[in-house]
């Protein structure tokens, strides 16, 4: 299940892989959601790239989804083109909309990423989906209400 030396690695100065691994489903079911060398490497270059200004800007930040293995994210009903099974994907918990509007106007502004997605559920701030791919141009794809 869970493999303490690859969970243990530090992908930028404030992130390890463990917050992008680590999931109550996968525990839940037995589904083994540990990522390849290449996963990894995705999500190293979305920290550093997106996650780390963040952080410098906006203080601790909270993920609530990162990687998913192909079973964990059939299991939660994920798209199957997400890129949270490549490492480029993680979902951020916004303590508040006002955050959530500030976050996401600042990444507009000053971040390179494919694609944000600020979801609400019945009228609430669910979460930031934000993505980053090092393979391909950014899309800069975003939508500031998307209803899940």
């Amino acid at each position: 299940m869970e493999n303490t030396l690859i969970e243990d690695i530090q992908l930028s100065e404030h992130f390890r892989l463990s917050e992008f691994t680590r999931s109550a489903t996968a525990i839940k079911y037995g589904i083994d959601n540990t990522p390849c060398i290449e996963d990894i490497e995705a999500l190293q270059s979305l920290c550093i790239n997106v996650l780390e200004p963040l952080r410098r800007r906006f203080g601790v930040i909270r993920i609530t989804s990162g990687y998913r293995s192909p079973m964990l994210n059939n299991k939660i009903g994920g798209s199957p083109t997400s890129q949270h099974m490549r490492g480029e994907a993680a979902d951020i918990h916004m303590s508040s909309t006002e955050v959530a509007k500030k976050m996401f106007a600042y990444i507009m502004a000053n971040i390179d990423f494919d694609q944000m997605l600020l979801e609400m559920h019945r009228g609430r701030v669910h979460c930031l989906h934000i993505s980053y791919t090092a393979e391909r141009v950014n899309r800069r794809m975003a939508k500031g209400n998307y209803r899940i």
